[in-house]
């Protein structure tokens, strides 16, 4: 096997890893710049010696099939929502990999999906379960990576639609109790986000810069105590 110098670590996430700028209306948005998203914060804190890789789409569900009706269909163009049926692929394409940090669960919440806050913890636990099965990819010699498991800061309480939201903040604080629950057994390592951050954005739904911000160096933090 080549040497490699690189530590790899490919993020999987949503909108709030994506970069979403959050807005005061329901119109499109931009993302925000690579230095400023939370994955870039963690790679400028890491250092050199790591190379991280973004894969993060807006409304991913952990392994939900979402219709998007919050998005026109316009903006989806054949992409799946759903986090569980696109992993496998690009857990292979990118092998080899150190460590995967998930954080995913937020579109879980939405009141269509009536989906409790374990459902919501159980379901991430299965990506990991992808994770750890996907040693050798696609005919390749190259290991299942490490994981990192985030828990997203609870809601907000005042939304641009707040009849797709019904429930969620409430659930949304009681996350970082399942996902630590779910994951003792299955032996995975958790980081509650709401130890650093809040849901800050206007929209109730989405991190501000300076919520990335915190969020990339306290997750740099974790990420080098595991690899």
């Amino acid at each position: 096997m080549t040497t490699r110098s690189a530590k790899r670590i490919l993020v999987f996430g949503d909108s709030n890893t994506w970069g979403w700028t959050p807005r005061n209306n329901q119109g499109p948005t931009t993302r925000l710049a690579e230095n400023l998203r939370w994955p870039g914060v963690m790679a400028e804190k890491i250092g050199p010696g790591y190379q991280i890789i973004e894969e993060a789409l807006s409304a991913r569900t952990t392994n939900l099939d979402d219709p998007g009706e919050d998005l026109p269909s316009e903006y989806l163009r054949g992409a799946t929502l759903n986090g569980a049926k696109v992993l496998p692929a690009l857990l292979a394409s990118h092998l080899p990999l150190d460590l995967v940090v998930i954080m995913l669960g937020v579109n879980d919440l939405k009141a269509r999906f009536r989906r409790t806050a374990t459902e919501i913890a159980e379901a991430a636990i299965s990506l990991v379960q992808i994770i750890r099965e996907c040693e050798g990819g696609v005919f390749t010699v190259y290991p299942s990576p490490k994981v990192l498991l985030l828990v997203p800061p609870p809601m907000g309480t005042t939304f641009h639609n707040p009849e797709m939201w019904v429930g969620a903040p409430e659930k949304s604080l009681v996350l970082g109790s399942e996902f630590k629950s779910a994951a003792i057994s299955a032996n995975i390592p958790v980081f509650d986000t709401s130890e650093v951050i809040t849901t800050d954005g206007v929209d109730g739904v989405h991190l501000t810069a300076e919520a990335h911000r915190r969020l990339g160096l306290a997750v740099a933090q974790k990420v080098q105590e595991l690899i």
